[in-house]
Parts: structure tokens; C-alpha cells; sequence
């Protein structure tokens, strides 16, 4: 089975929430196989496990990022293509008054060169960026 889905962090930290979305569940098991993430994404799981203090929490955020997340999702790296992409679509946006954040910049390049849809609960983040597929897996809609 080939790649078709890009997870945010947003998604790849629901399982976590002491009661997950049921349609993100849902999804998450349904395309299992088909999902990636980036070096971005996790980064940011990584930098917010990290910062939290010894704690009972941070250890179940550490086991699921060890024993779930490294295993199972696939990690793309944000290369020349991505930083030619992001980089074209930054000037453009930048010269017309909106300047996304620089990391979802990165995600939303690697997505765009690999022709992945992006998987996200904050879809605002993304839609100045042209051409991108973007899905929200909170909504109920298959």
C-alpha cells in the first residue's frame, strides 16, 4: 500500500487525549498504512514531551512516541524539493500580507512534493498555501 496520508501533530497526539475523537480513531485505524509524518511533526511531539516535567504524563507521551509512533509511522525529511517549494510559496504569501508559521510551511511543502493530503484539526493553518489536499479526520465525513 502506497502513502497517501500526512499526519499533523494535532493527529498523532488524539490517541492521547483521555477521551480520543471517535472519527479520528476510526480513520487512524482505517488508513493505518497509508499514513506518514515528518521530521516536523516530530519534532513538536518530541520538543512537547520534553519540556514537561518528570511526570507520569511524560512517560506515557514518551512510551507512545518509542512504541507507536517510531515503529509504525514513516518520518519524511523536509529536502531541496520541499525547501524549493516552501520557499516559492513563502514569497508569494509574504507578498500578499499573510506569513504562516515557518514550520507549517515545512509540513505543507513536504506534503505538496510527495502528493500527500495533509491529515489536520487546524486546517486554517494551511489554507493560503495553493494546491494543497487537506482533510480533517475530527469532522465525520468518509
Amino acid at each position: 500500500m502506497s502513502w497517501r496520508f500526512l499526519l499533523d501533530t494535532n493527529i498523532l497526539s488524539e490517541p492521547l487525549r483521555p477521551i480520543p475523537n471517535s472519527n479520528v480513531m476510526e480513520r487512524l485505524r482505517q488508513h493505518e498504512n497509508e499514513c506518514v509524518t515528518t521530521t516536523i511533526v516530530y519534532h513538536e511531539l518530541l520538543f512537547g514531551c520534553y519540556r514537561l516535567t518528570e511526570s507520569k504524563k511524560r512517560q506515557t507521551i514518551e512510551k507512545y512516541i518509542t512504541e507507536i509512533i517510531e515503529p509504525n509511522i514513516p518520518l519524511i525529511p523536509y529536502d531541496a524539493n520541499a525547501a524549493k517549494w516552501h520557499a516559492t510559496e513563502r514569497a508569494r504569501l509574504v507578498k500578499i500580507g499573510r506569513t504562516p508559521s515557518f514550520a507549517d510551511g515545512q509540513i505543507a511543502a513536504i506534503a505538496k512534493v510527495n502528493d500527500l493530503i495533509i491529515v489536520t484539526n487546524n486546517v486554517s493553518d494551511y489554507a493560503d498555501f495553493l494546491e494543497l489536499q487537506i482533510e480533517n479526520w475530527f469532522v465525520n465525513k468518509q
